[in-house]
C-alpha cells in the first residue's frame, strides 16, 4: 500500500495498517501505550483518500471519546485530509446542537462523529447517529476499548451490532480483547461479522470453547463455565483478522507514555465542588497574598470532592457517589500485566481495595500505606514483585520513595499529589535498573476542575507544593465542572 503519514509510525504500527487497510472487518488488539489510536486515523485517511468512505463513527466510552478530538486526531490526521470532527454532547447549547446538525448536511470533508459507548443504551443517541449515517455514503464504526461491548445481552451492544450492518468497515480496539475469560471475545468479534468467529450463538459458541458443569440453586438450574477448551483453535481464528501487540513485543516505544483518562461528575459532586470553589475564591479574595499551604489546603479538599468525599470542619467524613472507581475498572481492562495505583487519601486506597477484590479476587491486591505494618509492608512488595498479586496501591508519600516495583507496566493516578519531587519518585518505582518494558501512565481527570491544572503542572515539571499561589490559585478555581 501506498500512503503518506503525518507522524511516522513505528514499526508494529506499520504492520498494523498495513494488515488492515482494506479489510472490512479488523481488529487491533494492542496494548495501551502502542499507538492504536494512530493506526485506525491512519487506516480512515486511506480509505478517504482512495473514496471507499467519507464518514467516520468512532464510539469510545465516557471518559475517552473526547481525547479522540483534543489529541489523537490532531496528531496524526493529516492536514491535507480536509475533515471536520462531530461530538456528540447529551445536552449541548445552542452553538453545539447547531454544529451536530450541521454534520448531517456537510459534504466534501471526511466527518468524523465521536460517541460515547454509554449513549447507545438511549433512544437519543440511537436516533441521532441513524440520521448522520443514512447521509453518508459509506461510513467506517470503530469502538474503542472494545470491551465495552462485551456482554452479548447490553443495550449498547445490540444497539451498535444492529448500527454495525451498515457499516462498509469496522475496527475494533482493545489492549486487553479478553479480561475475564474468553467468552468475551463473542460479542466483539460478533459486532463486526458472526461469520469471523463461525457462530450464530453465544452458547454455540460458549458449547465448543468452554467446559460448563449444570448447577442448582433452590429450584433453578444453570450452567457455570468450570474451564475451556480448544483455545488454541480459536487463538488461531482470531490471527485471521486480528492484530495482536503488547508493550513487550514493542521494542520500538518510547519507555515512557502519559495518558489521561477523563471522569465525569456526578450531581452531588458538582454541587459540593462549587461550594467548596466559591468558598475558597472568597479566602482568596479576602486575604490578599494568599500563601502555598493556605492555597493547597483549598485545592485540597476540591481534590477529596474528585474522589467522592470530603471532610467537615469537625473532622466527620462526608461520602457521595463517585464515578472514579468505575474509571479505574475500565482502565484495567485496556492492560495487561501488573499495575500500580496512587492515591494520597487513606478513603480512596481502601476503596479502591475493595472495588479490585470484589472484581478479581481476594489475592490480587495489596495495599501500602500509613496505616499498613511494617511487616505487611514487605509482604505486599514480595506478592507484588514475585506473587500472584496483581494491583498495588499505595500512597506516593509513603510507597514512592526507594521501592522497586518493577513488575508493573502500568501506573495509575487516582489522586496527584502536589509535591514533584513524589510524583517523580513514584513514576519511578517501575520505571528503573530491571525494568524491560515501556510504561504507561494515566492520570484521571475531571475536565473543568483544579485535576486539570494539576496534572498539567505536574507534567511541564512544577512543584506546586513550593509555589506561592496567589492569583494563580485563584485563576484556576476559576473553571467549573460541567454535567456531561
Amino acid at each position: 500500500m501506498k500512503f503518506k503519514y503525518k507522524t511516522q509510525p513505528y514499526e508494529h504500527q506499520r504492520i498494523a495498517l498495513e494488515r488492515s487497510y482494506d479489510k472490512e472487518n479488523y481488529g487491533y488488539f494492542m496494548e495501551m501505550g502502542c499507538g492504536k489510536s494512530k493506526v485506525l486515523i491512519d487506516n480512515m485517511a486511506w480509505l478517504y483518500e482512495n473514496k471507499k468512505i467519507d464518514t467516520a463513527i468512532i464510539v469510545a466510552p465516557k471518559g475517552v471519546y473526547r481525547n479522540w478530538q483534543v489529541s489523537e486526531i490532531p496528531a496524526h490526521l493529516r492536514d491535507d485530509i480536509a475533515n471536520e470532527v462531530y461530538v456528540w454532547n447529551p445536552n449541548p447549547n445552542k452553538v453545539q446542537k447547531e454544529h451536530l446538525l450541521s454534520g448531517i448536511e456537510e459534504r466534501g470533508k471526511l466527518r468524523i462523529l465521536l460517541v460515547n459507548v454509554e449513549g447507545f443504551a438511549t433512544p437519543k443517541v440511537k436516533a441521532f447517529v441513524q440520521k448522520f449515517i443514512w447521509s453518508s455514503r459509506a461510513f467506517l464504526l470503530a469502538v474503542d476499548e472494545s470491551t465495552t461491548i462485551k456482554n452479548p445481552k447490553a443495550k449498547r451492544t445490540k444497539a451498535l451490532v444492529t448500527l454495525a450492518k451498515f457499516a462498509a468497515y469496522k475496527r475494533i480496539l482493545t489492549g486487553s480483547p479478553v479480561t475475564k475469560s474468553p467468552m468475551d471475545l463473542y460479542a466483539q468479534c460478533g459486532f463486526m461479522d458472526k461469520a469471523l468467529l463461525g457462530f450464530e450463538s453465544f452458547y454455540s459458541f460458549q458449547g465448543r470453547y468452554a467446559i460448563t458443569r449444570t448447577q442448582r440453586m433452590g429450584g433453578h438450574s444453570f450452567q457455570q463455565i468450570v474451564g475451556y477448551r480448544n483455545l488454541d483453535e480459536l487463538s488461531e481464528k482470531l490471527e485471521g483478522f486480528s492484530y495482536r501487540v503488547t508493550k513487550e513485543d514493542a521494542l520500538d516505544l518510547p519507555d515512557k507514555v502519559y495518558t489521561v483518562r477523563h471522569v465525569s461528575l456526578t450531581d452531588e459532586q458538582i454541587k459540593h465542588y462549587m461550594t467548596l470553589k466559591n468558598a475558597a475564591i472568597a479566602l482568596l479574595d479576602d486575604g490578599g497574598l494568599v500563601s502555598a499551604p493556605a492555597a493547597m489546603t483549598q485545592l485540597l479538599r476540591l481534590q477529596q470532592v474528585l474522589c467522592g468525599h470530603t471532610m467537615t470542619d469537625d473532622k466527620e467524613l462526608v461520602e457521595f457517589k463517585s464515578r472514579r472507581i468505575d474509571a479505574v475498572l475500565d482502565t484495567i481492562e485496556e492492560m495487561s500485566g501488573k499495575v500500580i495505583i496512587w492515591s494520597r487519601f487513606r478513603y480512596d486506597i481502601r476503596n479502591i481495595e475493595a472495588a479490585l477484590k470484589r472484581a478479581y479476587g481476594s489475592d490480587s491486591t495489596v495495599t501500602y500505606f500509613g496505616d499498613t505494618s511494617d511487616d505487611d509492608r514487605q509482604q505486599a512488595i514480595q506478592d507484588f514483585q514475585f506473587g500472584d498479586a496483581r494491583f498495588f496501591v499505595a500512597n506516593p508519600q509513603t510507597a514512592g520513595y526507594g521501592l522497586t516495583l518493577t513488575a508493573a507496566t502500568n501506573v495509575i493516578y487516582y489522586a496527584n499529589d502536589f509535591n514533584l519531587e513524589t510524583r517523580v519518585q513514584s513514576e519511578d518505582r517501575c520505571h528503573r535498573i530491571g525494568q524491560k518494558n515501556t510504561v504507561t501512565y494515566v492520570d484521571l481527570v475531571s475536565k473543568g476542575t483544579v485535576d486539570e491544572h494539576i496534572v498539567k503542572s505536574l507534567r511541564a515539571k512544577i512543584d506546586l507544593s513550593a509555589k506561592t499561589l496567589g492569583e494563580e490559585a485563584r485563576q484556576w478555581l476559576e473553571l467549573s465542572p460541567k454535567k456531561e
